[in-house]
C-alpha cells in the first residue's frame, strides 16, 4: 500500500478536481453531487465549505481573485466578496458539468456529460475569460480529465468510457490530431481526473481501480500509487513546492465503501507539479 495519508477525512458523495491555489495556499476540491466547494489550508488545517445552488463539475481560482465555477447550467463566476453571477448560462435537461481545466493562455476546457451517462452526450468546451464559449469536442460520454505539457504544446485528455488517455497537438486554442497515449487494461478501472507533472508525464486517478498511475510522454506506465478508495476521481500537485499528490475519493455507487471513500487523500514528496494558471476572468 502506498504511503498515503488523510488530508481532510470526509464523506463526499463524489468528490473531485483538486486544485492547488498558490494565491492562497489552499487545495481547492469539490463534492459535485453534493453540491459543496471545499478549501484545505495545510499548513493550518483550517478547513471550509461553501453549498452551491446546483451540481457542480469543477471549480479553479480566477486570475484577478475569486473562483470560476463548472456548473450544471453553465460558467459561474464567485467574486472575492461572494457574489454570484453567470458568465455563461447554457442549461441543457438532463445534462450536468463535469471536469475542468485551465489552459496556458487562461481560458477554460470545461466538461459535460449526461446525467444517465448516454454515449456522445457530453461536450468539451473552451470558455475564455469575456465569455465567448466554442464546443471544442461535441460528442463525448463522461467528459473528464484534461491538461497540459509543461510546454504547452500538448494536452491530455479522457473521456473515460473509452478507457484511454488521448494527447492532441496544442497550438495555444485549439487541440488537434488526436490520438492515444495510452490504454487502461480490463480490470484496471477506468481513466478520470489527471494531472501533468514537470517531467511530462501524466497522473490519471483510476475508478473502480483503487489507484493511480503515472504515464510517460511516450505512454509506458511508470509508476503506480495505490489507494484504499476503490474510486479515486482525479490527482492533483499542491503544497508550497508542488511536490504533494492530492487525491479526490467517492463513495457514490458502492454498497460498502471504505471507510477513507469520500476523503481527501495526500502523498507526501510523490513528486514535482507545475504551477496552472488561473482563469482568465
Amino acid at each position: 500500500m502506498t504511503a498515503y495519508e488523510v488530508a481532510v477525512r470526509a464523506e463526499a458523495t463524489l468528490g473531485e478536481g483538486p486544485t492547488w491555489d498558490p494565491a492562497t495556499g489552499r487545495l481547492l476540491w469539490i463534492d459535485i453531487l453534493g453540491m459543496r466547494i471545499h478549501t484545505y489550508d495545510p499548513a493550518s488545517g483550517r478547513r471550509t465549505v461553501r453549498t452551491t445552488e446546483q451540481h457542480i463539475g469543477a471549480v479553479k481560482p480566477r486570475a484577478g481573485g475569486g473562483l470560476v465555477l463548472n456548473l450544471r447550467d453553465g460558467i459561474g463566476l464567485l467574486d472575492p466578496d461572494g457574489t454570484f453571477r453567470w458568465l455563461h448560462r447554457e442549461p441543457v435537461p438532463g445534462r450536468r458539468a463535469n471536469d475542468a481545466a485551465v489552459a496556458p493562455d487562461g481560458a477554460l476546457w470545461a466538461g459535460t456529460m449526461r446525467y444517465d451517462e448516454t454515449a456522445g452526450g457530453g461536450t468539451l468546451s473552451r470558455v475564455t475569460g469575456a465569455g465567448e464559449v466554442r464546443t471544442v469536442l461535441p460528442s463525448v460520454t463522461v467528459s473528464n480529465g484534461t491538461g497540459w505539457s509543461p510546454d504547452g504544446r500538448l494536452m491530455y485528455y479522457v473521456d473515460t468510457p473509452t478507457r484511454r488517455i488521448d494527447v492532441f497537438d496544442f497550438d495555444g486554442e485549439q487541440a488537434l490530431n488526436r490520438r492515444p497515449l495510452a490504454e487502461i487494461e480490463e480490470g484496471a478501472g477506468f481513466p478520470d481526473g489527471l494531472t501533468v507533472d514537470a517531467d511530462g508525464c501524466v497522473w490519471v486517478a483510476l475508478w473502480d481501480g483503487a489507484a493511480v498511475r503515472r504515464y510517460t510522454p511516450g505512454g509506458a506506465l511508470d509508476r503506480v500509487l495505490t489507494v484504499p478508495a476503490a474510486r479515486p476521481t482525479a490527482c492533483a500537485f499542491g503544497g508550497t513546492d508542488l511536490t504533494d499528490l492530492y487525491i479526490t475519493t467517492a463513495r457514490t455507487g458502492l454498497n460498502q465503501p471504505h471507510p477513507l471513500s469520500g476523503s481527501l487523500l495526500v502523498i507526501p514528496t510523490a513528486g514535482k507539479g507545475v504551477p496552472h494558471p488561473s482563469f482568465a476572468g
